[in-house]
């Protein structure tokens, strides 16, 4: 499993929460404490929102721990909305296209878990995308794939909620439909550049955690695993959770059990 953080709130520089902190996201990649892959050496990214609408992303496939730029960069960007990402592979190519964020328009992602059976997925899941989103395809990962459908989603008008819910749903009934044994474990943070929505979901009792931290300042940290060594002042979002972050603050839900998605998940 990978390892994620994201932040809103008053422009920051990158490195206090990406560099500096005692559990920081490069030393995660380099040994996790709560991921089954304690190493997260292949590949990483970053994505910030600055002056303009479309984010920057830079992404690279050696380790975080190893990349003199990604440290440069850190120290010398600031921004008020920003994603990072290190990378355990999970069946698919070591890659600069594979790493995340990912980037469409003005939108980031970026997912830490699975969909079980990908290999057996992966074409029908293909199919669901219209040839200018199918286009816009770089790598392989199951990650973008789910990005790009979501994508497709919003631009019919659903709201970010309510496509992931309905990807999550027509994956989930993908799997069933070939009998996939293994489970679809969600943990992901799509972002338009004010705001960002962050999801906690898993077919079973093992969602990828994903914990929030209401910084002094009014910022909003969600990282994979809290930076600091204990726990104090980390929340770890139920599984199940939706929740909307913004500079004003955050609101969370949770998936209603009339939901589809729970209904399949259960059968």
């Amino acid at each position: 499993m990978c390892r994620f953080l994201a932040y809103v709130g008053d422009a920051i520089f990158l490195d206090e929460l990406v560099c500096k902190p005692q559990h920081s996201l490069v030393r995660q990649s380099l040994r996790a404490d709560e991921a089954k892959a304690v190493t997260n050496g292949d590949g990483f990214g970053i994505g910030w929102y600055g002056d303009r609408q479309a984010p920057g992303v830079y992404r690279e496939v050696m380790p975080a721990w190893s990349d003199e730029n990604l440290l440069a960069l850190c120290a010398n960007v600031r921004s008020k909305l920003f994603f990072a990402h290190v990378r355990a592979a999970t069946g698919t190519g070591i890659a600069r296209q594979n790493c995340h964020p990912f980037r469409y328009g003005p939108y980031l992602f970026m997912h830490n878990g699975q969909v079980g059976s990908y290999g057996q997925l992966r074409r029908t899941m293909e199919a669901r995308l219209p040839d200018h989103l199918y286009a816009e395809r770089k790598g392989a990962t199951d990650s973008e794939l789910m990005f790009l459908m979501i994508i497709d989603l919003m631009a019919g008008g659903a709201t970010a909620a309510d496509a992931v819910s309905q990807v999550l749903e027509e994956v989930l009934a993908m799997m069933a439909r070939v009998g996939a044994t293994q489970p679809l474990r969600f943990a992901a943070v799509l972002a338009d550049g004010q705001q960002m929505h962050a999801f906690r979901f898993a077919s079973d009792a093992k969602a990828p955690t994903l914990y929030l931290q209401r910084q002094a300042s009014g910022g909003l940290v969600l990282a994979s695993e809290p930076l600091v060594d204990d726990h104090e002042g980390w929340d770890l979002l139920p599984q199940g959770t939706v929740m909307r972050l913004s500079a004003e603050g955050c609101h969370s839900q949770q998936l209603s059990p009339a939901n589809p998605i729970e209904a399949l998940a259960a059968a």
